[in-house]
């Protein structure tokens, strides 16, 4: 996952992840929409949609909410619509333009206090896990998009409870910054992660640890 994972278990274990009741329910709100508006209403069918729902709960969004917010997403309802698009070196391009470098892929995180990984890798690997590695003192496991839930299932039963699961894009290769560079990139990370509009960021950089942990 390199940098940009790095720097979202740095936010993590500093309490920089997003808390305020309001401000997640919009966020949950449009994953919602796009995830219905893309994939159909249909949680069963569709992966990226079940997982916004499990987002929702999370959060305790009253069911009413997620309703309407899948009627939105469906067209049933009139309201706001929310396009997903790419954004790589500061420019603007063509939706899906650079999705060839990401791999679509389930993504779950877990602090790796008090856990016997071998226990967890075996549980996992049974449930349909691909790969499972400690990252600094965080837990990273990748699935399959479809495998998610059943991971995530057995994550739970084996007494863990992620910080981070969702299906997101891992980048098949990475591009090292350092220097300003670095600097400008993750002050970058942050403007966009908290800006209102933006629903997700990914990325493809890599930033030496010490970087990330002085600026974070």
């Amino acid at each position: 996952m390199a940098g940009h994972s790095k720097w979202h278990n740095i936010r993590l274990k500093k309490g920089k992840m997003d808390a305020e009741r309001g401000k997640a329910f919009t966020r949950v709100t449009r994953e919602i929409i796009v995830a219905a508006r893309t994939g159909g209403g249909d949680p069963e069918s569709n992966v990226r949609l079940r997982n916004a729902m499990l987002k929702a709960r999370e959060v305790n969004m009253p069911a009413d909410n997620v309703k309407r917010a899948i009627q939105r997403g469906t067209g049933e309802l009139e309201g706001v619509t929310y396009e997903e698009v790419s954004r790589t070196g500061g420019n603007l391009g063509e939706s899906g333009c650079v999705a060839w470098m990401f791999d679509n892929k389930g993504l779950i995180q877990i602090d790796a206090q008090d856990i016997d990984e071998d226990e967890l890798l075996m549980a996992t690997l049974d449930a349909g896990a691909e790969d499972i590695k400690n990252d600094d003192g965080v837990l990273e496991i990748v699935t399959a998009p479809e495998n998610l839930d059943a991971v995530r299932a057995a994550v739970e039963e084996a007494g863990c409870k992620p910080a981070f699961s969702e299906v997101t894009m891992i980048p098949q290769n990475t591009i090292a910054l350092a220097g300003k560079e670095a600097q400008q990139m993750l002050r970058l990370m942050d403007m966009l992660e908290e800006h209102d509009d933006i629903q997700k960021v990914h990325s493809n950089f890599d930033i030496p640890e010490n970087i990330l942990e002085q600026i974070g």
